[in-house]
């Protein structure tokens, strides 16, 4: 996010419910617990991105051949990155490409989200860092580029809703507090129940993000009074996918750039994922794959991947 907020003029209520806020698709819905997956990186120097996600994000390599490797957490064997190298590759500009924005990794509690800002101070890394209300955010760029945001959430029953809108802010980050909750922990990495929490894309209109996203994937929109973005989610969440056109005037991510490959969406079941395809399918967006695992681009290119639990 950057620093425009929803307007705090009008009534919030606290302790909101999935039910309380948000607007649903108009047909299609997405399940509740629809969640992302691992994101898909194209990096222009393998050994490099490695060094910089072990060491100062704090991933472990799950598995690595030739030019791609994964990366997870210690003592789990879910994806959460996979780098794929591809030599001399472009970083992303200064103002951006259509594409990703940041993928956000998602830590269980602020004890960890403290110990990562420890460790990020002793190591001299800089890192923006805010307060959205709903979560506690830091904001990294990798060797390339690429947007990396860690955040831990706060707990539901503090979030807040302006009428049917959930609210969001960008607010500073108490960090003397934050630390403070890890105590006298060291870091050690990024801990077990890391996930990935959402993406945040640049698109080139937020109207047809919404057609594309909300009406044809079936994600709900939770924030639409945020400047220049929407975002939406599956169950009540803050969000799962965060769409704005701060980048506005950039072009797509070409193919001989740092950028985003893909990024997942997990689905319960095969039939949930064939019944997101077929909605995307019928509203005209093309679609490749079958089965547990299909993948849709949006209007500027980015791909997401459908892919079924079990």
């Amino acid at each position: 996010m950057t620093d425009p907020s929803i307007d705090t003029d009008k009534e919030t209520r606290s302790g909101v419910e999935a039910a309380d806020y948000g607007i649903r698709p108009p047909g299609y819905r997405l399940p509740v617990d629809a969640r992302p997956g691992r994101v898909s990186l194209q990096v222009s120097d393998l050994a490099r991105s490695l060094d910089y996600y072990r060491s100062t994000v704090g991933l472990t390599v799950l598995s690595q051949a030739g030019p791609s490797a994964t990366l997870g957490t210690e003592g789990s064997e879910v994806p959460l990155v996979e780098l794929h190298e591809r030599p001399g590759a472009s970083p992303v500009p200064r103002r951006g490409r259509l594409g990703l924005f940041h993928f956000a990794i998602l830590v269980p509690n602020r004890s960890a989200l403290g110990l990562l800002v420890r460790h990020l101070d002793e190591v001299g890394e800089p890192a923006w860092r805010s307060d959205h209300a709903v979560s506690e955010a830091i904001y990294l760029q990798d060797p390339d580029n690429l947007g990396i945001e860690v955040y831990a959430d706060r707990p539901r029953e503090n979030w807040r809703r302006v009428d049917r809108e959930l609210y969001m802010t960008t607010q500073p980050l108490d960090v003397g507090d934050l630390v403070q909750a890890a105590g006298d922990s060291r870091w050690s990495g990024l801990p077990a129940g890391t996930t990935i929490g959402h993406v945040h894309l640049h698109v080139g209109d937020l109207e047809r993000a919404a057609e594309f996203y909300h009406e044809g994937l079936g994600l709900d929109k939770v924030v639409w009074s945020y400047p220049g973005a929407l975002f939406l989610s599956a169950g009540g969440y803050h969000h799962h996918l965060g769409t704005n056109t701060w980048a506005s005037g950039a072009a797509p991510a070409g193919e001989a750039e740092a950028r985003l490959l893909d990024w997942e969406l997990g689905l319960p079941t095969a039939d949930d994922v064939a019944a997101a395809a077929g909605n995307l399918a019928r509203r005209g967006h093309a679609l490749t794959g079958e089965g547990a695992d299909a993948v849709a681009r949006d209007p500027w290119g980015t791909s997401v991947r459908l892919r079924a639990a079990t």
